[in-house]
């Protein structure tokens, strides 16, 4: 369990002030203009050291991406950071609270990474559902304005650097970090085909690096503290802490920071209040928000979450939205509702996508009720497999997973449904 000295988000809960004020008591913008002056690389090789991996979904380790930025510009283009804020990944709520109550700490971020990927500008894409959220992000940004901790002259360091807030339009495709960039640029927030890659061509066409929200939030403290102290909590290859997203069938919902590798039960446990019915009572979990694939109770007993260890689960850590399900849960029909968001908000660009997630939502509705065939239980893995690594973009595996969780943990509830409305047919 993470210890309270090691924990970076100490006001997650919001019991104080989210000003300037109240976050330079708590240790943000200490000493920022001292760590500016120890250089890009420096800052690169830091973040390297502790391991961080992005806190997005993907995981993919956050120094090696800085690091592929261009470090001269050989034809004038300007580098770009921009931050990930359009949280849209139903069961996933733990950047809503870090921008509510932590936001100097993004904007300290902002200003540590860009400066370590020699960018003087950098965009926060802030989902349009979360306008409070955004009113107190610009206040933070506003503050930091009028202290000089960002625009000219930056901390005094004499590095300059403007950081902007964009709020979208409430899609969900637009958390894919190219289709984010065309919207961004005012186009239809539709993913691009990669190469070229953002660190080639991103934001009008310049090197970018798109990071998630919180991986920025934590960047001053790992360079305050140092990468090896990050680097020392959690598993190997899965260093640190992460805020966790519980919901769900539990006593008490919450967000909490915590160090990865924590066991799963104790997670929810320890800082849920457990299970609505006690542990006993566990259908599944959905362990890192609603794209990934369900845990069975027996899983759930041993499981610890980490990236690594739910990968060999056949799941994911992905955002870390743990959502709980007792057995009073209809799992069928849950799992039929998230493939009908996952086809509402396919953006339609690559056809396997476009047509294959109405497909799978069709028979799901069907599957809901017992309407549907014995056979077509194998048509939704094989409709799955068709999908699943053969679009732009990760939505196609996305709308693919909860199904197959839901086929492989729990295919004995299926057919028994489908079997009792034929007897209820023959009666």
């Amino acid at each position: 369990m993470l210890q309270d000295k090691d924990r970076i988000f100490t006001n997650l809960y919001g019991w104080q002030g989210a000003d300037l004020k109240s976050a330079q008591a708590r240790g943000d913008w200490s000493g920022t203009k001292d760590l500016l002056a120890k250089g890009h690389d420096w800052m690169i090789e830091e973040v390297k050291t502790s391991e961080l991996r992005g806190r997005g979904g993907a995981g993919f380790p956050t120094g090696m991406k800085w690091s592929f930025m261009p470090k001269e510009s050989k034809d004038g283009r300007p580098n770009y950071l921009v931050i990930n804020a359009d949280e849209s990944e139903p069961g996933t709520c733990k950047d809503r609270d870090i921008i509510r109550h932590e936001p100097h700490k993004i904007v300290e971020g902002a200003l540590l990474a860009s400066y370590a990927m020699r960018a003087h500008a950098c965009y926060i894409y802030i989902r349009g559902e979360f306008y409070m959220e955004a009113i107190a992000m610009q206040k933070a940004i506003d503050e930091a304005y009028d202290a000089g901790l960002i625009g000219k002259n930056a901390c005094g360091s004499g590095w300059d650097f403007d950081l902007y807030l964009h709020r979208g339009a409430g899609a969900y495709i637009c958390g894919e970090e190219t289709a984010l960039l065309n919207s961004l640029e005012g186009k239809k927030g539709m993913p691009r085909n990669k190469p070229p890659f953002p660190a080639g061509a991103g934001l009008y066409a310049c090197p970018t690096t798109v990071n998630n929200i919180e991986t920025i939030a934590v960047v001053p403290e790992i360079l305050r503290r140092g990468g090896s102290w990050f680097g020392s909590i959690g598993p190997e290859k899965n260093r640190g802490t992460k805020v966790f997203c519980i919901s769900g069938h539990v006593n008490n919902p919450c967000n909490v920071e915590e160090a990865l590798g924590v066991p799963l039960k104790d997670l929810i446990e320890k800082h849920a209040g457990g299970v609505r019915g006690g542990w006993d009572n566990v259908l599944a979990v959905i362990p890192g928000g609603s794209s990934t694939r369900m845990l069975p109770r027996d899983v759930c007993d041993t499981i610890t979450m980490d990236f690594d260890a739910l990968r060999a689960a056949w799941s994911g850590l992905g955002t870390a939205g743990v959502i709980v399900m007792d057995k009073s849960t209809d799992v069928v029909y849950a799992i039929a509702r998230l493939a009908r968001f996952y086809w509402h908000e396919s953006c339609g660009q690559c056809t396997p996508c476009r047509e294959g997630t109405g497909w799978m939502y069709r028979i799901m509705q069907r599957m809901v009720k017992g309407e549907a065939n014995i056979e077509e239980i194998d048509m939704l893995l094989d409709i799955g497999s068709e999908i699943e690594g053969h679009t732009i973009c990760a939505h196609g595996d996305a709308s693919a997973w909860p199904i197959q969780g839901l086929i492989k943990h729990f295919r004995p509830e299926m057919e028994k449904r489908i079997l009792d409305y034929r007897k209820h047919l023959v009666a």
